[in-house]
Protein backbone atom coordinates (compact mmCIF):
# COMPACT_ATOMS: atom_id res chain seq x y z
CA UNK A 1 0.00 0.00 0.00
CA UNK A 2 1.46 3.34 -1.05
CA UNK A 3 2.15 6.00 1.57
CA UNK A 4 -0.28 8.93 1.69
CA UNK A 5 1.17 12.01 -0.02
CA UNK A 6 2.88 14.50 2.28
CA UNK A 7 1.19 17.92 2.60
CA UNK A 8 3.91 19.44 0.42
CA UNK A 9 3.49 16.75 -2.21
CA UNK A 10 -0.18 17.66 -2.48
CA UNK A 11 0.83 21.30 -2.98
CA UNK A 12 3.42 20.36 -5.62
CA UNK A 13 0.86 18.24 -7.46
CA UNK A 14 -1.56 21.19 -7.40
CA UNK A 15 1.07 23.50 -8.89
CA UNK A 16 1.96 20.96 -11.59
CA UNK A 17 -1.72 20.59 -12.49
CA UNK A 18 -1.97 24.38 -12.88
CA UNK A 19 1.26 25.18 -14.71
CA UNK A 20 2.74 21.91 -15.91
CA UNK A 21 5.94 20.12 -14.80
CA UNK A 22 8.22 22.30 -12.65
CA UNK A 23 11.98 22.74 -13.11
CA UNK A 24 14.23 20.84 -10.70
CA UNK A 25 15.34 24.08 -9.00
CA UNK A 26 11.75 25.05 -8.21
CA UNK A 27 11.01 21.58 -6.80
CA UNK A 28 14.15 21.72 -4.66
CA UNK A 29 13.27 25.23 -3.43
CA UNK A 30 9.79 24.17 -2.37
CA UNK A 31 11.05 21.03 -0.63
CA UNK A 32 13.58 22.97 1.44
CA UNK A 33 12.03 26.38 2.05
CA UNK A 34 8.26 26.26 1.54
CA UNK A 35 6.99 28.67 4.24
CA UNK A 36 4.79 26.03 5.86
CA UNK A 37 6.05 22.58 4.85
CA UNK A 38 9.71 23.19 3.87
CA UNK A 39 12.30 20.83 5.32
CA UNK A 40 14.40 23.61 6.88
CA UNK A 41 11.47 25.59 8.25
CA UNK A 42 10.06 23.47 11.04
CA UNK A 43 12.71 21.08 12.40
CA UNK A 44 16.19 20.62 13.79
CA UNK A 45 17.66 18.23 11.19
CA UNK A 46 21.06 17.76 12.84
CA UNK A 47 22.58 15.09 15.06
CA UNK A 48 21.81 11.48 15.87
CA UNK A 49 18.08 12.18 16.25
CA UNK A 50 17.97 14.10 12.97
CA UNK A 51 18.89 13.28 9.40
CA UNK A 52 22.58 14.19 9.09
CA UNK A 53 25.61 15.29 11.10
CA UNK A 54 27.90 18.13 10.04
CA UNK A 55 31.56 18.56 10.95
CA UNK A 56 31.00 21.07 13.81
CA UNK A 57 28.80 18.46 15.53
CA UNK A 58 31.56 15.84 15.24
CA UNK A 59 34.27 17.75 17.07
CA UNK A 60 34.98 21.14 18.61
CA UNK A 61 38.26 21.30 16.67
CA UNK A 62 36.41 22.24 13.48
CA UNK A 63 34.89 25.42 14.90
CA UNK A 64 37.95 26.28 16.98
CA UNK A 65 40.27 26.36 13.98
CA UNK A 66 37.76 28.41 12.00
CA UNK A 67 37.59 30.85 14.92
CA UNK A 68 41.35 31.33 14.83
CA UNK A 69 41.12 31.70 11.03
CA UNK A 70 38.57 34.50 11.46
CA UNK A 71 40.72 36.31 14.00
CA UNK A 72 43.82 36.02 11.79
CA UNK A 73 41.92 37.41 8.80
CA UNK A 74 40.60 40.26 10.96
CA UNK A 75 44.18 41.19 11.74
CA UNK A 76 45.08 41.03 8.04
CA UNK A 77 42.19 43.44 7.40
CA UNK A 78 43.85 45.92 9.76
CA UNK A 79 41.78 44.94 12.82
CA UNK A 80 38.74 47.13 12.03
CA UNK A 81 36.83 48.29 15.12
CA UNK A 82 33.52 47.08 13.68
CA UNK A 83 33.55 43.82 11.73
CA UNK A 84 30.52 41.83 10.63
CA UNK A 85 30.93 38.12 11.36
CA UNK A 86 28.41 36.50 9.03
CA UNK A 87 27.51 32.81 9.08
CA UNK A 88 25.38 31.34 6.32
CA UNK A 89 23.24 28.47 7.57
CA UNK A 90 24.53 28.35 11.17
CA UNK A 91 22.71 25.13 12.12
CA UNK A 92 22.61 24.83 15.90
CA UNK A 93 25.24 27.53 16.32
CA UNK A 94 27.84 24.92 17.26
CA UNK A 95 30.47 26.09 14.79
CA UNK A 96 30.15 29.73 15.85
CA UNK A 97 30.11 28.85 19.56
CA UNK A 98 33.40 26.95 19.24
CA UNK A 99 34.86 29.62 16.95
CA UNK A 100 34.09 32.52 19.27
CA UNK A 101 35.37 30.65 22.30
CA UNK A 102 38.67 29.88 20.60
CA UNK A 103 39.05 33.42 19.28
CA UNK A 104 39.00 34.95 22.76
CA UNK A 105 42.79 34.53 22.78
CA UNK A 106 43.10 37.28 20.14
CA UNK A 107 43.04 40.63 21.89
CA UNK A 108 40.40 43.07 20.68
CA UNK A 109 38.63 40.68 18.33
CA UNK A 110 35.51 40.09 20.43
CA UNK A 111 34.89 43.77 21.10
CA UNK A 112 34.94 44.44 17.34
CA UNK A 113 32.34 41.80 16.40
CA UNK A 114 28.74 42.27 15.32
CA UNK A 115 27.24 38.83 14.59
CA UNK A 116 24.94 38.33 11.60
CA UNK A 117 23.31 34.93 11.12
CA UNK A 118 21.63 34.07 7.82
CA UNK A 119 18.97 31.56 8.84
CA UNK A 120 15.41 30.92 7.64
CA UNK A 121 14.41 28.34 10.27
CA UNK A 122 12.63 29.75 13.35
CA UNK A 123 13.46 26.51 15.18
CA UNK A 124 17.19 26.85 14.56
CA UNK A 125 17.17 30.60 15.24
CA UNK A 126 16.01 29.89 18.80
CA UNK A 127 18.73 27.28 19.31
CA UNK A 128 21.37 29.64 17.93
CA UNK A 129 20.29 32.47 20.22
CA UNK A 130 20.32 30.22 23.27
CA UNK A 131 23.79 28.90 22.45
CA UNK A 132 25.46 32.19 21.48
CA UNK A 133 24.01 34.63 23.99
CA UNK A 134 26.81 33.74 26.43
CA UNK A 135 29.20 35.86 24.37
CA UNK A 136 27.10 39.01 24.89
CA UNK A 137 27.59 40.13 21.30
CA UNK A 138 25.18 42.14 19.16
CA UNK A 139 23.32 39.49 17.12
CA UNK A 140 21.03 39.87 14.12
CA UNK A 141 19.22 37.32 11.95
CA UNK A 142 18.55 37.66 8.22
CA UNK A 143 16.75 35.65 5.57
CA UNK A 144 19.46 36.17 2.95
CA UNK A 145 23.03 37.40 2.63
CA UNK A 146 21.80 40.38 0.61
CA UNK A 147 19.99 41.60 3.75
CA UNK A 148 23.22 41.86 5.80
CA UNK A 149 24.52 45.45 6.01
CA UNK A 150 27.68 46.22 4.05
CA UNK A 151 31.05 47.00 5.56
CA UNK A 152 34.09 45.01 6.73
CA UNK A 153 32.94 41.39 6.82
CA UNK A 154 34.13 37.86 7.47
CA UNK A 155 31.72 35.28 6.09
CA UNK A 156 31.62 31.59 7.07
CA UNK A 157 29.60 28.98 5.17
CA UNK A 158 29.86 25.31 6.07
CA UNK A 159 27.60 22.95 4.10
CA UNK A 160 25.44 25.85 2.94
CA UNK A 161 26.01 26.13 -0.81
CA UNK A 162 25.11 22.46 -1.43
CA UNK A 163 21.56 23.11 -0.20
CA UNK A 164 20.93 25.96 -2.65
CA UNK A 165 18.67 24.85 -5.53
CA UNK A 166 20.15 23.78 -8.85
CA UNK A 167 18.95 23.77 -12.42
CA UNK A 168 19.53 20.62 -14.43
CA UNK A 169 19.67 20.30 -18.21
CA UNK A 170 20.00 17.11 -20.24
CA UNK A 171 21.55 16.82 -23.71
CA UNK A 172 19.10 15.51 -26.29
CA UNK A 173 19.76 14.88 -30.01
CA UNK A 174 18.25 18.31 -30.84
CA UNK A 175 19.91 20.27 -28.01
CA UNK A 176 19.74 20.88 -24.27
CA UNK A 177 16.43 20.59 -22.39
CA UNK A 178 15.66 21.46 -18.77
CA UNK A 179 14.87 18.56 -16.42
CA UNK A 180 11.53 18.90 -14.67
CA UNK A 181 9.37 17.17 -12.07
CA UNK A 182 5.97 15.98 -13.25
CA UNK A 183 3.34 13.36 -12.48
CA UNK A 184 3.63 9.98 -14.21
CA UNK A 185 0.66 8.18 -15.74
CA UNK A 186 0.76 5.79 -12.77
CA UNK A 187 0.30 8.75 -10.43
CA UNK A 188 3.72 9.15 -8.78
CA UNK A 189 6.13 12.06 -9.12
CA UNK A 190 8.74 11.56 -11.81
CA UNK A 191 11.66 13.46 -13.33
CA UNK A 192 11.16 14.23 -17.00
CA UNK A 193 12.38 16.54 -19.73
CA UNK A 194 10.82 19.82 -20.85
CA UNK A 195 9.77 19.62 -24.53
CA UNK A 196 11.27 22.96 -25.55
CA UNK A 197 14.98 23.46 -26.21
CA UNK A 198 16.90 25.84 -23.95
CA UNK A 199 17.81 28.61 -26.42
CA UNK A 200 21.53 29.37 -26.93
CA UNK A 201 22.31 27.19 -23.90
CA UNK A 202 25.70 25.91 -25.05
CA UNK A 203 27.03 29.48 -25.26
CA UNK A 204 26.56 29.83 -21.49
CA UNK A 205 28.16 26.47 -20.68
CA UNK A 206 31.84 25.92 -19.90
CA UNK A 207 33.54 25.53 -23.28
CA UNK A 208 35.04 22.10 -22.52
CA UNK A 209 31.60 20.62 -21.74
CA UNK A 210 29.81 21.77 -24.87
CA UNK A 211 30.58 18.59 -26.81
CA UNK A 212 28.83 16.42 -24.22
CA UNK A 213 27.14 13.27 -25.58
CA UNK A 214 23.35 12.81 -25.64
CA UNK A 215 22.04 11.92 -22.19
CA UNK A 216 24.65 14.03 -20.36
CA UNK A 217 23.33 16.15 -17.49
CA UNK A 218 24.69 19.57 -16.56
CA UNK A 219 23.87 21.34 -13.28
CA UNK A 220 24.18 24.97 -12.29
CA UNK A 221 23.02 26.84 -9.23
CA UNK A 222 19.85 28.90 -9.45
CA UNK A 223 21.06 31.67 -7.11
CA UNK A 224 23.56 34.53 -7.33
CA UNK A 225 25.45 33.77 -4.10
CA UNK A 226 28.85 33.82 -5.84
CA UNK A 227 28.17 37.25 -7.33
CA UNK A 228 26.90 38.58 -4.01
CA UNK A 229 29.97 37.32 -2.14
CA UNK A 230 32.30 38.77 -4.74
CA UNK A 231 30.55 42.16 -4.69
CA UNK A 232 30.44 42.31 -0.91
CA UNK A 233 34.04 41.27 -0.28
CA UNK A 234 35.97 42.86 -3.16
CA UNK A 235 36.76 45.94 -1.07
CA UNK A 236 37.04 44.71 2.52
CA UNK A 237 36.66 41.25 3.94
CA UNK A 238 36.86 37.54 3.27
CA UNK A 239 34.72 34.42 3.18
CA UNK A 240 35.59 30.81 4.01
CA UNK A 241 33.35 28.27 2.28
CA UNK A 242 33.56 24.56 3.10
CA UNK A 243 31.36 22.08 1.29
CA UNK A 244 31.38 18.91 -0.76
CA UNK A 245 31.63 18.87 -4.52
CA UNK A 246 33.99 19.05 -7.47
CA UNK A 247 36.90 21.42 -7.96
CA UNK A 248 36.20 21.81 -11.70
CA UNK A 249 33.16 22.00 -13.98
CA UNK A 250 31.70 18.60 -14.69
CA UNK A 251 28.71 16.65 -15.92
CA UNK A 252 26.35 14.42 -13.97
CA UNK A 253 23.26 14.32 -11.79
CA UNK A 254 24.29 14.95 -8.16
CA UNK A 255 20.86 15.70 -6.69
CA UNK A 256 20.42 13.57 -3.58
CA UNK A 257 18.15 13.25 -0.57
CA UNK A 258 19.12 12.24 2.97
CA UNK A 259 16.75 11.18 5.74
CA UNK A 260 17.60 9.34 8.93
CA UNK A 261 21.32 9.37 8.05
CA UNK A 262 20.64 7.35 4.87
CA UNK A 263 20.16 8.23 1.22
CA UNK A 264 16.53 8.49 0.14
CA UNK A 265 14.46 9.01 -3.01
CA UNK A 266 14.38 12.79 -3.72
CA UNK A 267 10.82 12.46 -5.05
CA UNK A 268 9.41 10.55 -2.08
CA UNK A 269 7.58 12.50 0.64
CA UNK A 270 8.70 16.01 -0.43
CA UNK A 271 9.61 18.19 2.53
CA UNK A 272 10.61 15.28 4.77
CA UNK A 273 14.22 14.84 3.56
CA UNK A 274 17.22 17.09 3.02
CA UNK A 275 17.94 17.76 -0.66
CA UNK A 276 21.42 18.76 -1.81
CA UNK A 277 23.61 18.82 -4.91
CA UNK A 278 27.39 18.93 -5.23
CA UNK A 279 29.06 22.33 -5.31
CA UNK A 280 30.84 23.35 -8.53
CA UNK A 281 33.77 25.20 -6.95
CA UNK A 282 35.03 26.44 -10.31
CA UNK A 283 31.69 28.13 -11.01
CA UNK A 284 31.72 29.63 -7.51
CA UNK A 285 35.20 31.03 -8.10
CA UNK A 286 34.36 32.41 -11.54
CA UNK A 287 31.30 34.23 -10.19
CA UNK A 288 33.20 35.84 -7.32
CA UNK A 289 36.15 36.81 -9.54
CA UNK A 290 33.82 38.41 -12.07
CA UNK A 291 32.85 40.91 -9.35
CA UNK A 292 36.44 41.83 -8.57
CA UNK A 293 37.19 39.58 -5.58
CA UNK A 294 40.22 37.31 -5.29
CA UNK A 295 39.73 33.56 -4.90
CA UNK A 296 42.02 31.28 -2.87
CA UNK A 297 41.74 27.54 -3.50
CA UNK A 298 39.85 25.33 -3.60
CA UNK A 299 41.90 22.95 -1.48
CA UNK A 300 40.79 19.65 0.06
CA UNK A 301 39.41 20.01 3.58
CA UNK A 302 42.26 17.77 4.74
CA UNK A 303 44.86 20.21 3.46
CA UNK A 304 43.16 23.25 4.99
CA UNK A 305 42.90 21.79 8.47
CA UNK A 306 46.38 20.30 8.47
CA UNK A 307 47.72 23.76 7.62
CA UNK A 308 45.58 25.33 10.34
CA UNK A 309 47.04 22.94 12.91
CA UNK A 310 44.41 20.27 13.57
CA UNK A 311 47.01 17.67 14.55
CA UNK A 312 48.54 20.01 17.12
CA UNK A 313 45.09 20.90 18.48
CA UNK A 314 44.17 17.20 18.72
CA UNK A 315 47.40 16.52 20.65
CA UNK A 316 46.60 19.34 23.09
CA UNK A 317 43.08 18.03 23.67
CA UNK A 318 44.38 14.49 24.29
CA UNK A 319 46.94 15.81 26.75
CA UNK A 320 44.21 17.55 28.74
CA UNK A 321 41.75 14.64 28.53
CA UNK A 322 43.68 11.34 28.09
CA UNK A 323 40.52 9.31 28.59
CA UNK A 324 39.07 10.77 25.40
CA UNK A 325 42.12 10.14 23.22
CA UNK A 326 40.43 7.52 21.04
CA UNK A 327 37.37 9.75 20.55
CA UNK A 328 39.55 12.71 19.58
CA UNK A 329 41.60 10.61 17.15
CA UNK A 330 38.41 9.27 15.56
CA UNK A 331 36.99 12.77 15.11
CA UNK A 332 40.24 14.05 13.64
CA UNK A 333 40.36 11.12 11.24
CA UNK A 334 36.77 11.81 10.18
CA UNK A 335 37.59 15.42 9.28
CA UNK A 336 40.83 14.85 7.37
CA UNK A 337 40.68 11.19 6.34
CA UNK A 338 39.71 9.69 2.99
CA UNK A 339 37.47 6.79 2.08
CA UNK A 340 33.73 6.49 2.56
CA UNK A 341 33.65 7.89 6.10
CA UNK A 342 36.37 10.48 5.74
CA UNK A 343 35.57 14.07 4.76
CA UNK A 344 39.12 15.10 3.90
CA UNK A 345 38.96 14.75 0.10
CA UNK A 346 35.28 15.01 -0.84
CA UNK A 347 34.92 18.24 1.16
CA UNK A 348 36.80 21.24 -0.15
CA UNK A 349 37.49 24.76 1.04
CA UNK A 350 37.61 27.99 -0.91
CA UNK A 351 38.17 31.55 0.24
CA UNK A 352 36.87 34.71 -1.41
CA UNK A 353 38.52 37.95 -0.36
CA UNK A 354 39.50 41.51 -1.14
CA UNK A 355 42.54 41.36 -3.47
CA UNK A 356 44.74 43.41 -1.13
CA UNK A 357 44.56 40.85 1.70
CA UNK A 358 47.21 38.58 0.18
CA UNK A 359 47.59 34.90 1.15
CA UNK A 360 44.98 33.74 3.69
CA UNK A 361 45.61 31.23 6.49
CA UNK A 362 45.40 27.67 5.17
CA UNK A 363 45.68 28.74 1.53
CA UNK A 364 49.35 29.65 1.42
CA UNK A 365 51.12 28.28 -1.64
CA UNK A 366 54.05 25.99 -0.99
Amino acid sequence: MADAPSPLENEIRRLIALAGPMPIHEYMRLCLTHPQYGYYINRDPLGAAGDFTTAPEITQMFGELIGLWMAAVWRQMGAPENVRIVELGPGRGTLMQDALRAATVVKGFHTAIVLHLVEISPVLQQIQESRLQQFELPMFWHGALADVPGGPSIVIANEFIDALPVHQAVKQPDGWHERVVGVAAEGHLVIGVAPEILPHFEVSMPRRLRAAPPGAIYEWRADDIALELGRRLRNEGAALIIDYGHAHHGLGDTLQAVAGHSFADPLRAPGSADLTAHVDFEALAEGAESMGARVHGPVPQRELFLRLGIEQRAAALKASAPGKAAEIDSACSRLIGGGERGMGELFKAIAIAAPQLGPLPGFETR
